[in-house]
């Protein structure tokens, strides 16, 4: 039984291939892990949504945008704070903000170490 004065630990995912994204509390290292690890939270809220784009070989960041898109078109959106896109391809970020943001996600582009991209 928790305390009434405990804070929760916030629930901070990552899905990247390379970075250690340390407050993240999970990361996936790959679109489909990413998936799985995103349908664990279905029914809770994530604080913060970490997305790389490119995470190794043809592997990308699409397949989660596809799944984040599909559940905001069925109108059941994931419950999400805010959705950072940190990734070293300027056009591969710009369309997952693009994305996200058309569904009504809360979403910027940001470095790995926190720092928003102008």
């Amino acid at each position: 039984m928790m305390r009434a004065d405990t804070v929760p630990t916030p629930v901070v995912l990552g899905i990247d291939d390379l970075r250690p994204l340390p407050r993240a509390t999970r990361i996936a290292r790959t679109s489909h892990e990413g998936i799985r690890l995103l349908e664990e939270y279905r029914e809770g809220f994530v604080d913060e949504l970490w997305l790389d784009h490119d995470l190794g070989g043809d592997d990308t960041v699409m397949p989660v945008v596809a799944l984040l898109e599909k559940a905001a078109f069925d109108g059941r959106p994931f419950r999400i704070g805010t959705v950072f896109v940190h990734s070293a391809n300027p056009v591969g970020a710009a369309t997952v903000v693009r994305s996200l943001a058309r569904w009504g996600y809360r979403v910027r582009r940001t470095t790995a170490q926190g720092r928003a991209d102008e």
